[in-house]
């Protein structure tokens, strides 16, 4: 079962090579949680960023920038981290293993993990996995103490070493998970607030005069739907969110049976059974 890993334990450093004593990491990909770790990693670490399109790197400082494929051979990097856009994790993976060396470590924060295993278990390289519980869309990065990340306890030793360390320097609070009980808490704490926030925009109608409750939910439907479509179709897709989604429906069935007899009281039992749930959340 999944641990809490405890922010001050004790480790091994990752084993140095890079400029100035660091790691040689190259990043896939500079969207938004791209340019993120290169903020993050490139005044202690040799860090390069490969991306098809070199608009996408105006704004990435203190980094080589790489546009050809052909590039990463020379760079030689000892750590991977792959943050393209989900769809295209996999196929990016099999576009550059053929240029890393045989020891590189290959690593994702891909928030859904499906098929993510199978494909390290047969690619011949170390590699490490994560979830950072966070987005650039609501999170405050510079404000971190408050969110979390998931290790995933398959994979290589000093990978995981590397990331626990780093995602304790964040002040993030840390979980370990299998890559099976990832995809189980993701299809809890992704899929229902998603699937709550479709239905909120879909049976929205303009409003002249909205309430705050009610900006408020626009503000996170807005976020939520801003992200990739296909990031959100493989959340939705996981094969453990029928069951979550399952329970909003019975849950709404409930509610409306209390509306439609106005039961004062089943309404005031429901309060508190939700608030208690409320109240228990961490």
């Amino acid at each position: 079962m999944n641990r809490n890993i405890s922010k001050n334990s004790n480790h091994t450093p990752l084993p140095s090579g890079g400029a100035g004593g660091g790691f040689r990491i190259l990043i896939l990909g500079a969207g938004k949680m791209g340019s993120f770790f290169i903020d993050l990693l490139s005044f202690d670490h040799e860090v390069a960023v490969y991306d098809r399109d070199p608009q996408r790197m105006r704004f990435t400082y203190n980094c080589q920038r790489f546009t050809s494929i052909d590039e990463i051979a020379g760079f030689r990097p000892q750590l991977v981290i792959n943050a393209v856009t989900l769809k295209y994790t996999i196929p990016v993976y099999e576009q550059v293993l053929p240029l890393l060396p045989p020891d590189c470590i290959i690593s994702d924060i891909a928030s859904v993990k499906t098929g993510l295993q199978e494909f390290y278990e047969q690619c011949g390289h170390p590699y490490v996995s994560t979830h950072p519980m966070f987005g650039p869309t609501f999170a405050n990065l510079h404000q971190l103490s408050e969110e979390n990340a998931i290790i995933i306890s398959e994979g290589d030793y000093m990978g995981r070493i590397f990331f626990r360390d780093l995602y304790q320097r964040l002040g993030l609070n840390i979980y370990e998970y299998t890559f099976l009980e990832h995809d189980q808490t993701v299809a809890y704490s992704l899929s229902i607030p998603f699937v709550s926030t479709f239905v909120f925009a879909a049976v929205m109608k303009p409003q002249d005069a909205p309430g705050t409750t009610f900006k408020r939910h626009m503000r996170i439907a807005k976020g939520v739907l801003g992200e990739d479509d296909y990031l959100l179709q493989e959340i939705l897709f996981n094969p453990y969110t029928h069951d979550q989604v399952s329970q909003i429906r019975t849950e709404l069935k409930q509610l409306l049976e209390i509306i439609d007899h106005k039961d004062a009281d089943g309404m005031k039992r429901y309060l508190t059974k939700i608030r208690n749930n409320v109240r228990q959340q961490h």
